[in-house]
């Protein structure tokens, strides 16, 4: 049952991230974010919070090793690490910062956890 949940979570990431990679207008607007001068914004939500996300979990799926699972929680501790550092310099809407971070670092914690080596974990 519980290998089921890597699965779970790549699919859960893609859906996600295929929203900024897809629909990076939505997810700028979900984000309080809206582009002004340039489109280089929306640019930044397809590759950042999009492609990176969606190929990396696509790659756990179609390999299916714990160390590609591993690194997927390793993106989602760098995610997180990021919105921590945002919370405590930019004072974004602190709820909405923190639903974020806890789906950036619960995923985290499950796929480090599960997937690190013998030796590590």
């Amino acid at each position: 049952m519980l290998d089921l949940l890597n699965p779970a979570m790549a699919l859960i990431t893609i859906l996600f991230g295929g929203f900024g990679f897809l629909a990076p207008r939505y997810t700028a607007s979900a984000l309080d974010m809206q582009p002004t001068h340039s489109t280089m914004g929306l640019s930044e939500l397809r590759a950042g919070s999009g492609g990176l996300f969606v190929f990396v979990a696509l790659y756990c799926l179609i390999t299916n090793q714990p160390e590609a699972y591993f690194m997927l929680g390793v993106a989602y501790v760098g995610a997180g690490a990021g919105r921590l550092l945002s919370i405590i310099l930019d004072k974004p809407p602190m709820t909405k910062a923190l639903v974020f971070l806890g789906f950036e670092w619960g995923p985290a914690a499950w796929l480090i956890w599960y997937n690190a080596a013998p030796s590590i974990g």
